[in-house]
């Protein structure tokens, strides 16, 4: 015996579709839920990639101003390091004229006590009799120093023949005396002029001056540090 489906009253229909919109709208929930969801995490992932690369960039500029910074700040020291340098230097090379200016003064002086001049007059002449050797020379001095100059020359000869066993002719020349500022002392030239000795206080200081300069700065500002050789 077949049984026939009863059709649905209103009642029923109703009930049907309200289940149907019910689940539809529960899909929907859901959907949109996990939709809701994935760009949460898609924005979360981006967010951070772009926080990431933002730290990046901020750390990157950080290490570019550190790293200029240490540059200007190594600039700096180089620069006020090579301005003290030169400041000392100059202080030292200031001190070093004034130990020459005060020779220079005190050697100015010298002259005056005729007797020790004399014989340092003496001294020179022979120191250029030998240098030269030579039979025949001509000895210039200061105008001041003529008369001295021409006792101490003729001593100086029979000195230079002990020394030697040679006679020499030395011709003091009066009428083309040196400048004052040479301090005293003989320039003795021969063959015309061609070939002298320039004995004079002043040429003997700066000879001095240049061989005895490292001595001074060991004296005056001790050893260099940074020196390796003292020979």
């Amino acid at each position: 015996m077949s049984t026939v489906a009863r059709p649905m009253n209103d009642e029923e229909v109703f009930s049907e579709m309200n289940k149907m919109v019910a689940f539809i709208k529960q899909e929907a929930l859901e959907k949109a839920r996990e939709i809701k969801v994935k760009a949460d995490e898609e924005f979360n992932i981006e967010k951070a990639k772009l926080v990431r690369q933002e730290s990046i960039n901020v750390e990157e500029q950080f290490q570019r101003k550190v790293k200029q910074i240490e540059v200007k700040q190594r600039i700096m020291t180089s620069t006020l390091i090579n301005k003290s340098r030169l400041e000392i230097l100059q202080h030292r090379q200031e001190m070093l004229e004034q130990v020459f200016a005060e020779a220079q003064a005190a050697l100015a002086k010298v002259p005056d006590d005729k007797d020790q001049y004399s014989k340092l007059l003496v001294t020179l002449c022979v120191q250029a009799f030998l240098q030269l050797n030579d039979p025949t020379v001509n000895v210039r001095s200061r105008k001041t120093d003529v008369a001295l100059v021409q006792a101490a020359v003729s001593k100086a000869s029979e000195i230079y023949k002990d020394k030697t066993g040679k006679d020499i002719k030395a011709t003091v020349v009066d009428d083309d005396p040196l400048a004052d500022n040479v301090l005293g002392g003989v320039r003795v030239s021969t063959l015309g002029d061609r070939i002298s000795v320039d004995n004079t206080l002043l040429a003997r200081l700066d000879l001095s001056s240049d061989r005895m300069l490292p001595q001074l700065r060991n004296i005056l500002f001790g050893q260099s540090p940074n020196r390796k050789f003292f020979n």
